[in-house]
């Protein structure tokens, strides 16, 4: 056995051994490398490695084997070395000679001769990196879904050779609307904001506009928040256009379908494709619209870097390849009055007269009901004489059943001794249960004046539909909101209790819609509280059938109430887009923040060099948190592409040094 000492002796030895292994085997990848034959047409690949690396972000060009001539073409999967390491890449050109001085590695193999990444969608992806001041091999993970391939070796069925014709019935009461889809069919490029009225089938809507865009030869592209709208629009196409004419694009289909109707969008063999936000990259072939419903909808912002918005994504590839556009909802965002009054695009909306046709809209003062009642009593009138017709909707802004409590005499809200989390009660006959940590506080008393009892300051839906299951015996009371959310309800007379975004279809829309709580929407301390509120009051009372009521428990003079009141999203929109102006925030302004901890964004505000007339507002904590920070830079709206370029810039620089990494968001939905 050898001694301690012995073993030190060898130690140099060892590490020769290494180094001379090592240094021979870099003297045969070298050797190998000189050996290949290059293609004797464009032998240089320029590609685009999948790493998120922000220097990193440009393409690099390689040598193409002969061997890899025909199958390297541009849009497939590669495989290259790079940094010693082999990587996913892109092909994205191919050249007959390179810039590079020295001599260019070959690629290691081609993964798939199928061309994934379209020309179009390779310039869409650069436009939404720089927009958002981002990596493109982030957008380019958005926008490829992963290699599935056992599909990629079956061939896409061909859509059948004809359509259904296409009708405008769902278009009824728009104007100027036919002029809109007269132009698609002809082959324009339209661009429009659609302000939906009360009882319109947006879905169909939507669906018989792609196919005025399908008869002139053309494709669309139509994004919708979540997958119960999907559902909807997915039959509303079939319908309008018959079956085999379009794909679904969503995450939840699984790795296998999403891969196959992929590969059937960019084949070609389909050019009609619904889904959600991922689905504004599809690579559809002669686009001719792209179409967003409902824009206000938080599920239309990526979560993930560089965060960009589906309505962005689509504005940016409209300009790109000279698209028509249609941005619709029952409320309008700020962002889509901005499109009007710059000109960029034209308003399609609903004469008074139809409006009033459509649905009847009044406010209740919450005030008004009698004492320990729910609903006040011109709602409770409202309830009583639409339920003998067809189904009801209330609309309740909180889930559960007691979401909070507080003090029965002090009003103070109560919070749970462990952890200082609030408290709440899940069903009649439970004790309060802490919502953070779960833990029961049986016997809670009142930090401020010892007292034992509870309050109820907002019920939850389950509370609202077992109060009015008692005052409406024998009517049934059908709840949606939480993990029970209902696609639709029967046609017969019913109470249908749903939180925001939960409210079931009804077949020919309800009789009537009740809106409670109205006040609790507008209570948070957000940019977009009054719009949200809107949109979610809009969204339910868009669901009532012609000629019915929608009554709203809340402040009577608040604008965004009198705004549904009149059915009046553009005058609201007009209203906010000027109030923002005078306070310099988005969309008058261009902003981005800046998340990281205090040292991080402290070097990044130091690096960071903006246009002139950019503003540094912060760095405040985040929340509670004192190790995360968060800096806001504002700018003009002119000089917009100039932030993201600097931010762009600084976050290059950032990680070719290998510093500490910060969040950046460029116009992020909420502060």
């Amino acid at each position: 056995m050898p001694s301690p000492e012995g073993e030190s002796d060898m130690l140099p030895g060892l590490r020769a051994t290494v180094a001379d292994s090592r240094a021979k085997a870099a003297a045969t990848r070298k050797r190998r490398a000189a050996e290949v034959e290059a293609a004797e047409r464009d032998p240089v690949a320029r590609v685009l490695v999948d790493l998120p690396l922000a220097h990193l972000d440009r393409p690099f060009d390689y040598l193409v084997p002969a061997k890899d001539a025909e199958s390297a073409v541009p849009g497939v999967r590669v495989k290259v070395r790079f940094a010693g390491q082999d990587v996913d890449a892109y092909v994205v050109e191919r050249a007959a000679e390179s810039d590079h001085p020295g001599r260019l590695a070959p690629l290691r193999r081609v993964v798939s001769p199928e061309p994934v990444l379209a020309p179009e969608v390779v310039a869409l992806t650069g436009a939404v990196a720089e927009r958002y001041a981002g990596s493109r091999a982030d957008v380019l993970r958005l926008a490829v879904p992963p290699r599935h391939a056992t599909t990629e070796a079956k061939p896409s069925a061909p859509a059948p050779e004809t359509a259904s014709a296409a009708t405008r019935e769902a278009w009824t009461g728009h104007e100027p609307a036919a002029a809109f889809l007269a132009h698609l069919t002809d082959g324009g490029s339209p661009r429009a904001v659609w302000s939906a009225a009360p009882a319109t089938d947006w879905a169909a809507a939507l669906a018989e506009a792609a196919a005025a865009t399908y008869a002139s030869g053309r494709g669309s592209l139509l994004v919708v928040p979540d997958r119960r709208d999907v559902d909807r629009v997915d039959a509303a196409l079939t319908q309008v256009l018959g079956e085999g004419h379009h794909v679904v694009l969503t995450a939840d289909a699984g790795p296998a379908a999403r891969y196959r109707d992929f590969l059937a969008v960019s084949r070609g063999a389909r050019r009609i494709v619904l889904g959600t936000r991922a689905a504004a990259f599809a690579p559809v072939r002669d686009l001719g619209l792209v179409a967003i419903w409902d824009d206000g909808d938080d599920l239309h912002a990526e979560p993930r870097a560089p965060y960009p918005h589906a309505r962005e994504v689509l504005l940016l590839r409209a300009d790109l390849q000279g698209c028509g556009v249609l941005v619709g909802g029952f409320a309008r965002t700020v962002e889509a009055q901005q499109l009007l009054r710059t000109g960029w695009a034209r308003e399609i909306t609903s004469p008074r007269e139809v409006l009033r046709a459509r649905a009847r809209v009044s406010v209740v003062e919450a005030g008004e009901r009698e004492h320990g009642a729910r609903v006040p009593r011109a709602a409770y009138d409202v309830l009583r004489s639409a339920t003998a017709e067809g189904p009801v909707l209330v609309q309740s802004p909180r889930a559960g059943y007691l979401p909070s409590l507080a003090c029965e005499r002090c009003r103070t809200p109560a919070r749970c001794a462990a952890c200082t989390g609030p408290l709440q009660l899940s069903g009649p006959t439970d004790p309060p249960r802490c919502r953070w940590c779960g833990q029961q506080a049986r016997d809670w008393a009142c930090g401020e004046c010892g007292h034992r009892g509870l309050r109820a300051p907002v019920l939850g839906g389950a509370r609202t539909a077992e109060e009015l299951g008692r005052s409406f015996p024998g009517l049934p009371v059908l709840v949606s909101g939480g993990d029970q959310v209902r696609a639709t309800v029967p046609d017969r007379p019913a109470l249908v209790v749903a939180t925001p975004g939960a409210e079931p279809l009804a077949a020919v829309g309800y009789a009537a819609v009740v809106l409670l709580d109205c006040w609790l929407p507008l209570a948070r301390a957000e940019l977009r509280t009054d719009e949200e509120a809107l949109r979610r009051w809009a969204n339910a009372a868009g669901l009532v059938r012609p000629g019915g009521h929608v009554v709203a428990v809340g402040p009577a003079e608040h604008p965004a109430l009198q705004a549904l009141v009149r059915w009046d999203p553009a005058g609201f929109a007009e209203r906010e887009a000027a109030q923002r102006s005078e306070a310099h925030l988005p969309p008058a302004s261009r902003m981005a923040t800046i998340i990281g901890t205090p040292g991080a964004v402290d070097d990044m505000l130091t690096l960071f060099s903006g246009p002139e007339g950019t503003e540094v507002l912060g760095p405040v904590p985040v929340g509670d948190d004192e190790d995360e920070v968060r800096a806001v830079v504002r700018v003009p709206r002119r000089l917009g592409a100039a932030l993201s370029g600097a931010l762009g810039e600084v976050q290059r620089l950032r990680s070719a040094r290998k510093l500490e990494a910060v969040r950046v968001q460029v116009d992020p939905f909420s502060l």
